[in-house]
């Protein structure tokens, strides 16, 4: 009887250790708790580093960045809206082209890419994700003249599109308004308890 280990049970469990490895490298999981904004702060340090980094350049206070990345991902990387189905069985393309933690369109990520020149940033990583939020408030504080603390209206003018903010389009969408007070009401949350912990 041979005690060699099965050339299939060695590959077995490579594949494994191979496949744990990729996973890991695809984006950080979530924080366990999104009401505890220390633990979203230090979940993962480059990611403190990013959101310090960010409000620095741009000036959107990092609770602020949390309140939006909060609302439009729940902090996962590979979020992107639900699918549409067709006879409501057959999948059928996404409501939008949205993607990653900042759930940036296509196009605003590509005008984002060429009015800041990084042309490698990708949707999906955490650090050109919140850079993206900051850059977008930047753009909507020197067009619509919007405090860059005011999470309310910053998240309205994001969700909309600054064309959109101006026409008012959001004042015919109720749930809007009422989720753009949820994000203002979070970024306050986070506000006062990072003081604790930053």
């Amino acid at each position: 009887m041979s005690t060699h280990t099965p050339v299939f049970s060695r590959f077995s469990r490579w594949s494994m250790v191979l496949m744990v490895l990729v996973l890991a490298g695809c984006g950080a999981l979530p924080p366990a708790n999104l009401d505890r904004a220390c633990g979203v702060f230090e979940h993962q340090r480059s990611w403190t580093r990013a959101m310090e980094h960010a409000e620095k350049k741009w000036g959107l206070p990092v609770h602020v960045q949390m309140a939006i990345i909060h609302q439009e991902s729940k902090f996962r990387a590979d979020a992107r809206p639900p699918r549409r189905h067709l006879l409501w069985v057959i999948p059928w393309g996404r409501a939008s082209s949205a993607l990653g933690y900042a759930q940036a369109l296509d196009s605003t990520w590509d005008w984002y890419k060429q009015k800041t020149g990084n042309r490698g940033a990708d949707r999906t990583d955490f650090a050109d994700s919140v850079d993206f939020v900051g850059w977008y408030a930047r753009q909507s504080h020197k067009r619509l003249n919007l405090s860059m603390w005011d999470a309310r209206n910053q998240y309205l003018a994001y969700h909309e599109g600054h064309g959109g903010y101006e026409r008012g389009t959001y004042k015919r969408k109720p749930w809007l308004i009422k989720v753009a007070a949820k994000v203002a009401k979070r970024a306050q949350f986070y506000r006062q308890q990072l003081s604790s912990c930053r």
